[in-house]
C-alpha cells in the first residue's frame, strides 16, 4: 500500500475537502483526487462519499482511516530512531498547549530551553486541554501541556505544576474580604466565564448542573486578559489560577471551600515514540519547575 497515498487520504479526512487538502499539500487537486481514486482501486473498497462542499467517510473508510493513521505513525518512529541509531537528531518537537497556560507557565522555561539546546526547534499548537488530549492520540502531537489529575487513557504524564482554582474579584467586591467562598457564593453572582470545555469553567458547569442553577453570565470568553479586564471594571467576576494576578493587580484571589485543586504537566501518547529531542524537553521541564515552583497569588485573609 502507497504510504504517499495514506498521508493524502489522512489529510483529506482532516481537512474535509479537496481544495483546501490539495493547497496544503502543496499540489493539483485533480492529482489528489487521481491518487484517491487509486487508493479505492488498490483496496477496493469506496472509501469517500463525494459532494461540493465536503468530504464524507464510508463505514469503509473510517475503518481504513484507523489502520492509516497507525501505519503513518509506526513510519514515523520508524524513522526517527533510524535517525538515531546513525547519530542523527531530528531536533523537533511537535508541542501542545492551551492559550492561557502557555502564557503563564511557559514563556520563562521555553526561553531557557531553546538557549540551551538551540538546535531542537518547537512547533507550538494552541488549542483547549480536550483537543490537545486527541490530538496527542491521534500521533498529530509529540507532547502537550495539559491537566494530569485527569487521566485519558493512552496517554501518560509527568505533574509538574500543583495549582487551584480560585475566584477572581475586585479589590472592591465584598468577596474580597473573606478568606473564602464556596461555588454556591460564587453562582449567586454576575459572572465571566471561560467557554466550555476550559477547565476554569468545568467545576462552575459541574455545580451548576448538579443543583440545577442558571448562573447569571455576563460574558464567555476563552481570553484572560480580557477576563481580567471585565472584573476589574467590576462587570462581574470570574475564576482564576493562583499565577495570574500580579502584586499590583486591583485584583483579589479569593479560595474556594472546599478548595478545587488541579495539576498541570506534559501529556504523551504511551504507545508514541518519543525522539530524544522530546526526552531532552522533557527531562529539562522536570528539572526547570523543580527549581521555579510557581509564585504564590495575591490572596487576602
Amino acid at each position: 500500500m502507497d504510504i504517499k497515498r495514506l498521508q493524502y487520504f489522512v489529510a483529506l479526512v482532516k481537512n474535509g475537502n479537496f481544495t483546501k487538502t490539495a493547497a496544503q499539500l502543496d499540489i493539483a487537486q485533480s492529482a489528489l483526487s487521481v491518487s484517491m481514486q487509486k487508493l479505492e482501486k488498490e483496496t477496493g473498497l469506496k472509501l469517500i462519499n463525494r459532494n461540493k462542499r465536503q468530504v464524507q467517510l464510508t463505514s469503509d473508510g473510517r475503518r481504513l482511516l484507523f489502520h492509516a493513521r497507525r501505519i503513518l505513525e509506526d513510519v514515523e518512529q520508524a524513522e526517527l530512531e533510524i535517525e538515531e541509531l546513525k547519530g542523527l537528531e531530528r531536533g523537533e518537537i511537535h508541542f501542545g498547549v492551551s492559550a492561557m497556560l502557555g502564557s503563564y507557565f511557559l514563556p520563562a522555561a521555553l526561553s531557557a530551553f531553546s538557549q540551551k539546546y538551540p538546535n531542537i526547534r518547537i512547533h507550538v499548537q494552541e488549542h483547549g486541554t480536550a483537543t490537545l488530549e486527541t490530538m496527542l492520540l491521534d500521533g498529530e502531537l509529540d507532547l502537550a501541556f495539559v491537566r494530569t489529575d485527569k487521566p485519558v487513557e493512552q496517554l501518560r504524564y509527568v505533574a509538574l505544576c500543583p495549582e487551584e482554582i480560585m475566584a477572581c474579584v475586585n479589590e472592591d467586591h465584598p468577596f474580597a474580604q473573606l478568606s473564602s467562598i464556596t461555588l454556591g457564593q460564587f453562582c449567586q453572582q454576575p459572572l465571566i466565564l471561560f467557554r466550555e470545555g476550559y477547565f476554569l469553567r468545568e467545576a462552575v458547569s459541574r455545580y451548576c448542573r448538579k443543583y440545577h442553577v442558571k448562573p447569571d453570565l455576563r460574558f464567555e470568553t476563552n481570553l484572560i486578559e480580557l477576563a481580567k479586564d471585565l472584573v476589574r471594571n467590576s462587570v462581574g467576576i470570574s475564576t482564576c489560577l493562583n499565577l495570574i494576578i500580579s502584586d499590583n493587580d486591583p485584583l483579589v484571589c479569593v479560595p474556594f471551600n472546599p478548595a478545587i485543586k488541579v495539576e498541570f504537566g506534559i501529556g504523551w501518547k504511551s504507545s508514541h515514540y518519543l525522539s530524544q529531542a522530546a526526552r531532552t524537553f522533557m527531562a529539562f521541564m522536570e528539572e526547570w519547575y523543580h527549581k521555579h515552583p510557581s509564585r504564590p497569588a495575591a490572596i487576602r485573609a
